[in-house]
């Protein structure tokens, strides 16, 4: 196995120095392949309230600047055992929804062809879909964790069916989710009526709110999340507005009474061992921003998510290097 290029030495080049790769990893083009990419989608025109997240994943790759090699929490080198890659941006048509959905389904596709996973740094969360989509289409329904401070499972705005408040919704009617394995976290506030709650479970999914978490813990969430998971392939979908306003000011749709950064951070690392096969943090919109609270708080979340992708990627070549039960090598 080649030995993985990592981020640029930061006590060689300073950290404000030199190209805004993700954790100034190396561009996707300068590696024979990557194990995982990191991509942006500068899309918001599914927004229904503050625009703005478009700038999201150029934010993101800014404040990641100060990420480092080894990941203490998780007891991983994230890029030592994996190569990541920052594979730049999926240009879309700013004006044209469904033309946009198209075009990110197809270069989520490209990038996962050769078995390249995915973290994705958007954008609205319209841009969901279409990394359901291609997530689904290579591993089959896919077993969802939506950190969102919101449903998300609305079925139209305006009469539009694809916005960021519509994906999951979409997801499930094109049976691309496993509707055994769902759940939101972090869900808070006023909502439109009581049948909201009622149409969301008649979906599949489960809740835990922020209150849960609060009262329950991290560790206990995590746990819960994990057994309904099981071992199904899942992709990971995180709204940055799933933090509390204090911890990520810089989002379209706000709502007091929020996870902390700690939180979220710590459910995601009790989530070690389960079957990742793509993930996305979206909503981060910096002109609402102070001093990179959010950029900063969905940089690490993306790590975090890396993470625990190596985690995974160490766990499947040990079990390539274990003996068949009849002593010989596994198929």
């Amino acid at each position: 196995m080649t030995e993985p290029r990592g981020p640029v030495d930061s006590s060689r080049v300073p950290r404000f120095a030199g190209p805004a790769t993700f954790a100034r990893l190396p561009r996707l083009d300068e590696v024979a392949r990557a194990d995982v990419a990191v991509v942006g989608v500068p899309f918001d025109a599914g927004v229904s309230y503050r625009p703005g997240a478009r700038f999201g994943p150029a934010a993101v790759r800014e404040a990641s600047r100060l990420l480092r090699p080894y990941h203490p929490g998780l007891d991983v080198s994230p890029f030592a055992t994996q190569q990541v890659a920052d594979a730049g941006d999926i240009a879309v048509n700013p004006f044209d929804i469904g033309e946009a959905i198209e075009t990110i389904q197809h270069a989520a596709g490209s990038l996962q062809a050769d078995g390249t996973r995915l973290v994705t740094i958007g954008g609205d969360h319209t841009v969901a879909l279409p990394l359901l989509r291609a997530a689904a289409r290579r591993h089959g329904p896919v077993a969802v964790l939506h950190f969102d401070a919101h449903l998300d499972t609305w079925d139209t705005y305006f009469g539009a069916e694809h916005t960021h408040g519509t994906p999951f919704r979409r997801a499930v009617e094109e049976g691309i989710l496993d509707t055994s394995a769902l759940s939101h976290v972090g869900t808070r506030g006023p909502l439109y009526g009581k049948e909201d709650l009622t149409e969301d479970q008649k979906l599949g999914f489960g809740i835990v709110t922020s209150a849960d978490v609060y009262r329950r813990g991290a560790d206990e969430v995590a746990d819960q999340l994990r057994q309904r998971i099981g071992d199904r392939p899942l992709y990971i979908s995180i709204d940055i507005d799933c933090l509390d306003p204090a911890h990520a000011p810089g989002t379209g749709t706000p709502e007091a009474g929020g996870l902390t950064s700690r939180e979220l951070l710590e459910i995601l690392r009790g989530l070690a061992g389960c079957r990742l096969v793509g993930a996305d943090v979206v909503e981060v919109a910096p002109a609402y921003d102070h001093a990179e609270i959010t950029s900063v708080a969905a940089s690490h979340v993306a790590y975090d998510l890396i993470s625990l992708l190596a985690l995974q990627e160490n766990g499947e070549r040990a079990e390539e290097r274990l003996p068949a039960a009849d002593g010989g090598p596994r198929p």
